[in-house]
């Protein structure tokens, strides 16, 4: 039989109430921002890492509404060709690294 926890018994997270998190706000609420302009690319620029992709709530502090409108302007900013979809040399033959062709194997030897 399954038997319900007390509060003593409850299992406890690491790190807990201790380590607070701070909370970011939002800079478009903050700014009372409604809309999020694709055209607006020094702006968006701050949303995407160095590889081009989209950060996340997490990363950039922002709430839920506006974080789906930028993830909506950086796609049609990308579309208009504002953006690039992936940064700029992030070739992996460039870098000397990555995965291999079955062609490769035979060379080496």
């Amino acid at each position: 039989m399954a038997r319900e926890r007390t509060n003593q018994q409850q299992r406890k997270r690491p790190g807990g109430p201790a380590t607070a998190i701070k909370r970011r706000n939002c800079y478009f609420c903050k700014d009372k921002i409604a809309e999020i302009d694709y055209k607006n690319v020094n702006q968006l620029r701050r949303y995407i890492s160095e590889k081009g992709k989209i950060r996340s709530r997490r990363i950039t502090g922002a709430c839920r509404r506006h974080q789906v409108q930028v993830a909506q302007a950086v796609k049609r900013a990308r579309e208009m060709a504002l953006l690039p979809y992936v940064a700029e040399g992030a070739d992996d033959r460039e870098r000397g690294g990555g995965r291999r062709d079955r062609g490769d194997r035979d060379r080496d030897r």
